[in-house]
């Protein structure tokens, strides 16, 4: 194994813990920044550029005929080969949290429509699922299995938010193991079935997971009940005779305990896991080789890298793998420096051997650790989970530039800001005013100066006034800016009215001149 430290030329600060990575023939994409993607990148994707030790990163594009991806953070991802050649690569993303956090409930596939020395474009569709539809949730593992010539996606474990009804402002955002049910989801039909399995009681999440051919493992995770780490071993077996799917489980000895690893594929049928934590503040440090021979699974320890005492002091790492024996790891900067960054990165490679193209083994496993910015440190709840094959790859600098300074301070955006001094929406305790809104709540756009947003409700909107509003294209001016609004509007000014020149008329006998009314009135006297 080799560490080498990794520099980063620009847009370090869109790589947070959460990120995920995608690999498309030899080149790596990069999605799930921790904001709303901005103008200068709409798609929050991006090439994943590493020479010499040096990464840049470069807006990617997609096709016209995609739909919207957002920047999702901690979803389940995994690679899927389907029959036609234009499907040979494809990623399925699943679950995870918007900038908001939101969970989402989606599926998304991803693939390359055009590709060429300088660009590549990608194409993301929406699957909508029927069936029993796996709650939203994030620190979960998808996979892809074959069998009798078919495929279908397993999902299994992760988190979701504690239900409205059972939640208290002290436990608003309170999170939960999601139940522990197998689903299989089938890509063409978008039908979803739950597999109960009375082996498993308790949640499981942010495991790592092996899928070859027709079978599932997991190894690991966490349990958020128990507040453990058990040492699991769990084989899924899925075969796809022509009728309705059959689902074995079984429970296997010599597992690991461990939660948030990162799992890298060092040939067809090995593979590294590093990283990820043994307790709820303590990294675990070993490494361990998995290999997969004649449907059965073996797992041992081997030579740790030489970790730098960086790795070793701090509290919390993170990670993607970049396929071929690599692995990307991330731990925060040393902030009593007067100028540190955020985030210091590392390139781990634990072997120099190339990973057959053609393989259908794929990887999946939830990476660590924490967002900082939204919990505290040590725990598992900001994992994410990501599968990537990758080979090295030459990148191009034909790209457009993003500009990191586009993106906002997140804690001054997003709805649970306060918007003027008797603001009381509160993140913990708010709940729904408007009929409109489902689980955030409704703001308006100020346009005094550069701008700012406020929520309705504290502004007294009625609701009919509220939609008026947002249908029309009117300025509007909160409770604090539109005495001064209405101060700086001046009178429209008047175009004067024309009028006609009005003729006059003299009074016989005399030299005044009369009006037109007057003219009327002495005519009428003297007729």
């Amino acid at each position: 194994m080799s560490l080498q430290m990794v520099t980063v030329g620009n847009n370090i600060a869109l790589i947070q813990p959460g990120f995920s990575l995608m690999n498309f023939d030899g080149q790596i994409f990069f999605f799930g920044q921790k904001g709303w993607p901005k103008r200068s990148c709409p798609t929050g994707v991006f090439h994943f550029d590493v020479k010499h030790n040096h990464l840049k990163m470069k807006p990617a594009v997609f096709s016209k005929d995609s739909c919207y991806l957002p920047p999702l953070r901690y979803p389940a991802i995994c690679t899927f080969k389907g029959n036609l050649e234009s499907e040979k690569n494809q990623y399925i993303i699943h679950g995870g949290k918007t900038p908001n956090n939101e969970l989402s409930d989606k599926i998304y596939v991803m693939s390359i429509v055009c590709k060429n020395n300088k660009k590549v474009t990608f194409r993301c569709t929406e699957k909508d699922l029927v069936g029993d539809v796996p709650e939203a949730r994030y620190g979960h593992s998808i996979d892809v299995v074959y069998s009798r010539g078919k495929s279908m996606g397993v999902i299994f474990g992760g988190r979701s938010y504690m239900p409205s009804t059972q939640r208290t402002t002290e436990k608003w955002n309170s999170v939960a193991d999601c139940l522990p049910h197998v689903f299989l989801v089938d890509f063409e039909f978008g039908c979803a079935t739950s597999y109960v399995l009375p082996e498993l009681q308790d949640g499981l999440s942010f495991h790592v997971s092996i899928a070859k051919n027709d079978t599932v493992y997991i190894l690991g995770g966490h349990s958020l009940a128990n507040n453990i780490r058990p040492a699991n071993l769990y084989r899924i077996k899925v075969d796809l005779p022509l009728g309705s799917p059959a689902v074995n489980f079984t429970v296997l000895p010599g597992g690991i305990s461990v939660s948030s690893a990162i799992l890298t594929q060092t040939n067809s049928d090995e593979f590294v896991i590093v990283g990820g934590y043994q307790l709820e503040n303590q990294k675990r440090m070993v490494c361990n080789i998995v290999t997969l021979e004649d449907n059965k699974i073996k797992i041992s320890e081997m030579e740790t890298p030489d970790w730098t005492p960086d790795i070793k002091h701090s509290k919390i790492w993170f990670g993607n793998n970049m396929g071929n024996g690599s692995i990307f790891l991330g731990i925060p900067g040393d902030h009593k420096q007067a100028v540190s960054e955020a985030f210091y990165f590392y390139m781990l490679k634990c072997c120099d051997n190339d990973v057959n193209e053609d393989q259908k083994t794929l990887t999946n496993s939830q990476t660590s650790t924490e967002d900082p910015g939204d919990s505290t440190p040590f725990e598992d709840s900001e994992e994410f989970c990501f599968s990537a094959e990758a080979y090295s790859f030459d990148g191009d600098d034909e790209f457009d530039t993003y500009n990191e300074n586009d993106e906002e301070d997140e804690s001054v955006t997003g709805y649970w800001i306060t918007c003027c001094p008797t603001c009381d929406v509160d993140i913990n305790t708010w709940v729904p005013f408007y009929s409109t809104e489902l689980n955030k709540p409704a703001m308006i756009y100020c346009s005094h100066g550069d701008g700012h947003w406020v929520h309705a409700q504290c502004m007294d909107l009625a609701e009919p006034t509220l939609i008026h509003l947002s249908e029309g294209s009117n300025k509007y001016y909160c409770n604090e800016h539109v005495q001064i609004a209405r101060a700086l509007q001046t009178p429209k000014r008047a175009i004067p009215l024309k009028k006609p020149p009005m003729k006059s008329v003299r009074k016989k006998g005399s030299g005044k001149v009369l009006t037109p009314s007057k003219k009327s009135f002495f005519r009428r006297l003297f007729d």
